[in-house]
């Protein structure tokens, strides 16, 4: 129930997912609100702790991901048929470019948060200290990168979204169904 199967996700890694998503839609729409402030609107400063305090968080849990990818199988394409094999490998590399995407994002917005050489709070319950050195125009170079991977993330995540809703409605596989439900067949063990 809780690791994945050769066939199903667990709850653990569907949790992953869930939460990683909700958060990066989350962080995307308060980005977009967060570019339109000036520094004399009263969120300013709150939407950017939030926006950095969940950065973090998301990167703790891309971290935890990572890890739990690296102790639990990952489940077998649903479709195994030769013609789809190509396909499968489309897939899993489309993955790894979200997670790359995801990790430079992150990194690019820690540069941003740490270029004047302060760290970052983390919802008051921890700091996350800045590096030792910095470049020149780090907050601008960083900022103009950061820019792009978040519209670069939101494109892969709806590409991302979209396949999934063909194995849905068009291929009307198990794939989708995957993420939501944990298989009555997995036990706590497996």
């Amino acid at each position: 129930m809780f690791k994945n199967t050769t066939t199903n996700y667990g709850v653990v890694a569907i949790l992953l997912h869930w939460l990683m998503a909700v958060a990066i839609l989350f962080l995307f729409g308060l980005g977009l609100y967060m570019v339109e402030l000036t520094y004399y609107d009263a969120w300013y400063k709150g939407s950017l702790d939030l926006h950095k305090s969940i950065g973090v968080s998301l990167f703790l849990l891309l971290v935890i991901r990572f890890a739990w990818r690296l102790f639990n199988p990952t489940p077998a394409p649903v479709d195994n048929a030769p013609s789809a094999k190509k396909l499968n490998q489309v897939a899993h590399y489309m993955h790894l470019l979200l997670y790359v995407v995801m990790l430079c994002l992150m990194l690019t917005g820690y540069f941003i948060s740490t270029a004047d050489g302060r760290s970052i709070d983390v919802f008051g319950l921890f700091s996350m200290p800045a590096l030792p050195i910095s470049i020149d125009q780090q907050e601008d170079i960083a900022g103009e990168i950061h820019f792009w991977l978040a519209w670069s993330l939101i494109t892969f995540a709806g590409v991302h979204a979209l396949a999934a809703f063909k194995h849905h409605f068009i291929n009307k596989d198990r794939t989708l169904i995957r993420m939501f439900k944990v298989s009555e067949t997995s036990s706590l063990g497996k």
